[in-house]
């Protein structure tokens, strides 16, 4: 199989670590975060071939990862002259894909088992599979509740109550008809594209990663958590 990094955004939450780097390429530990993505899909005795989609910066990621040789893999790249958001710029590679493939944003770290996750998807005869992990936070204010909406009487004070649920960490495996979904050359949201297909009936099925396999580095607040997480891991030199 195929699989698909999207690495083309400005990383603008991110800035202005990002105005000279692109944020797939940040280092985390001793490497930049791309290439711990790539290593990841090495390690999958189903994936053979990686296609990076870049935009922004795009000379810097061409020039560190070539042709995959180096990493034991063939990278190919599909290029955009601008930002088209996550499904706009999946579309760009539509060319390489016929087959099912994966597809990963490039500005997380997974580590969960991936092929069980394809075998997963061909044994449930999906269209979609989607990567979720679960996810808890408390809400900024306090809630309060009405017993009576013609009344206005307060029943409830819930201050800073936690909320739970399962959430998209970017990691899909698709069938190639799912770019037929995609319009060309506009920026498209992942979000819409696959809203589109369950609201088309299609079997869009869920496959639950443990706490703990992902990592999200959207943030400037989560990059350096990584950061210093990725450093620790080295020890002392």
């Amino acid at each position: 199989m195929k699989a698909v990094i999207l690495a083309g955004g400005l990383g603008t939450r991110l800035q202005p670590y990002t105005f000279f780097i692109p944020k797939p390429m940040l280092p985390l530990g001793n490497k930049p975060l791309l290439e711990y993505l790539v290593e990841w899909l090495v390690k999958s005795k189903k994936i053979n071939e990686i296609i990076i989609c870049v935009s922004y910066l795009h000379r810097s990621i061409e020039d560190y990862f070539e042709d995959g040789t180096r990493f034991g893999i063939s990278i190919k790249y599909s290029r955009s002259d601008r930002p088209l958001a996550t499904a706009g710029q999946l579309k760009t590679a539509a060319t390489y894909l016929k087959e099912p493939f994966v597809c990963l944003y490039g500005d997380s770290v997974y580590d969960f088992p991936l092929d069980k996750m394809i075998e997963n998807h061909f044994g449930d005869k999906a269209f979609i599979s989607m990567a979720l992990t679960r996810y808890k936070t408390n809400l900024k204010y306090g809630f309060i509740e009405h017993s009576d909406n013609k009344k206005m009487l307060v029943s409830e004070w819930k201050e800073k109550p936690e909320i739970s649920g399962l959430i998209n960490i970017g990691c899909y495996v698709f069938e190639p008809e799912f770019l037929d979904s995609i319009p060309n050359s506009i920026s498209f949201g992942m979000d819409e594209a696959v809203r589109d297909s369950i609201r088309s009936k299609k079997k869009v099925k869920s496959f639950i990663v443990e706490d703990g396999s992902f990592m999200d580095i959207g943030d400037k607040k989560s990059y350096l958590e990584a950061y210093k997480l990725y450093v620790k891991k080295l020890g002392k030199i």
